[in-house]
């Protein structure tokens, strides 16, 4: 389910970024590749989101997590790095905490994490 996908993504992000500082991230080129694919994800699996789960919370910005994922696939030689790094460490931690409510709420089934996952 996107929901799990959404979950999965922003724990990656965490992996990734653990321990680093901003200008870090900044200057680490493998590891900025990996951060925006994995929000690239989590803005793809927010699109494939049910419009009534959406509507059902309303408090999760969907629009502005797809708005994201646009920006970040569609102008990449244009990237703000330092939004990226805002997003890894801010926004998506956020999100998996509201992501993991609703999965509880909605008693979303766990599927095994795939290695590589």
């Amino acid at each position: 389910m996107y929901l799990l996908d959404i979950v999965q993504a922003a724990d990656s992000i965490a992996q990734f970024v653990a321990g680093m500082e901003e200008e870090q991230f900044v200057g680490d080129d493998l590891v900025r590749s990996a951060v925006l694919h994995k929000l690239a994800v989590i803005g793809e699996a927010a699109a494939r989101v049910s419009s009534e789960l959406k509507h059902s919370y309303p408090g999760i910005p969907w629009a502005d997590i797809v708005g994201f994922r646009n920006i970040a696939v569609h102008a990449y030689f244009s990237v703000d790095w330092r939004l990226v790094w805002n997003a890894a460490v801010s926004d998506a931690p956020m999100l998996k905490c509201d992501i993991e409510a609703i999965v509880k709420a909605r008693h979303v089934p766990q599927m095994q994490v795939k290695p590589g996952r």
